[in-house]
């Protein structure tokens, strides 16, 4: 398959970049914007019971030419870029890193999700998260220095399956009563029975160990419906993280993923009960297959008073997570001022009513 390799401008010969806003290839020099098809033609003209399988497909001929991989001497990833990118740093720990050569060798996405959403709209996100936020130190919203921004391209793989899932529930009723000297509770406890067949689509599951899988996750989800399929031209000016979690080891927590949500379709089958209190989950899988797409995401890292605080925004959707610093004194403070106000509260209405 041809690819836009080390594209240039062909009005001023500058090295084009992907445009998050016109979703086009723009040139950062002359600013003329191009589509991404017709560039692609230039180039075409010029040159439990759980089972899984592949749809890996393989770099053509030419079309790794234009990414070099550099790798971090710090926390050991290596990160795919396109060949005009210069000195930078590690999107994860901010050190610098170092070139190590031409990327080659790894599966090829079958998909990407473009960048919305650019630099400018993750620092406003960033001040709008740490304002909404209460007891936040005033040192840190005067003095937190943010780092380089870092618009990263995730690698995911994506699982797909039918299953047949049955499940089995602890379930409790309760009636109260109550007479002239007695309240009651009578419990009644119930073994309640699940089972049917529910289908997965594209469940994602991170596949770089430097991302932490909780922030990812929180920043899901995407929407699959905008991908397109992949192209090197979609690259340009960001950076992409080289998967260091094969599909194989992503498998258990695919697994666990589609079994939790099997778990609660199922559970929110049951109705009339009191309580639910606990459940045994069994899927099997069938016509599972998994594929290899690249989630776009901007991260910003803080540091403050010593300590790095790490944010992360989805590039689609504009999402945006991450643990910011807690006033602790102002915390306790408050709870005070709540426990007073609420102790004044009572001792006025019992004044009132002639208890004291």
């Amino acid at each position: 398959m041809p690819t836009i390799s080390q594209q240039k401008c062909p009005c001023c010969g500058g090295a084009v970049q992907f445009d998050t806003g016109a979703q086009k290839l723009k040139c950062p020099y002359c600013n003329t914007e191009f589509d991404i098809g017709q560039m692609q033609q230039e180039v075409t003209e010029n040159s439990d019971s759980i089972n899984w399988n592949s749809q890996e497909n393989e770099w053509g001929a030419g079309e790794t030419d234009s990414m070099n991989v550099y790798s971090c001497q710090s926390c050991g990833g290596e990160i795919i870029a396109d060949s005009t990118t210069g000195a930078t740093r590690c999107p994860y720990c901010e050190n610098p890193v170092v070139m190590k050569g031409q990327f080659s060798g790894d599966l090829r996405p079958d998909l990407v999700i473009p960048f919305k959403l650019d630099k400018k709209a993750a620092k406003e996100a960033l001040k709008k998260h740490i304002s909404s936020k209460k007891f936040v130190p005033k040192s840190f919203l005067d003095n937190n220095r943010i780092e380089e921004i870092k618009g990263v391209y995730v690698p995911h793989w994506l699982f797909t399956c039918d299953t047949f899932a049955s499940a089995n529930f602890k379930a409790t009723k309760e009636r109260r009563w109550s007479d002239n000297n007695f309240n009651y509770t009578e419990t009644s406890y119930f073994d309640v029975f699940r089972s049917g067949n529910i289908g997965f689509d594209n469940v994602p599951v991170d596949g770089s160990t430097k991302m932490p899988d909780d922030l990812m996750e929180s920043v899901e989800p995407f929407d699959l419906s905008q991908a397109v399929d992949f192209n090197t031209a979609y690259l340009a000016g960001y950076l992409a993280d080289k998967y260091d979690v094969t599909a194989d080891m992503s498998m258990n927590r695919a697994n666990e993923r589609i079994r939790e949500s099997a778990g609660d379709a199922l559970q929110n089958t049951i109705n009339g009960y009191s309580s639910i209190r606990s459940r045994i989950v069994n899927i099997n899988i069938a016509n599972g297959f998994y594929k290899y797409a690249l989630y776009p995401v901007w991260i910003l890292n803080s540091t403050w008073n010593g300590n790095k605080y790490t944010f992360a925004m989805n590039g689609q959707t504009g999402k945006f997570v991450g643990n910011i610093p807690t006033n602790n004194k102002a915390v306790v403070l408050a709870s005070l001022l709540l426990g007073v106000g609420v102790s004044a509260v009572l001792c006025g209405l019992a004044f009132l009513l002639g208890f004291i």
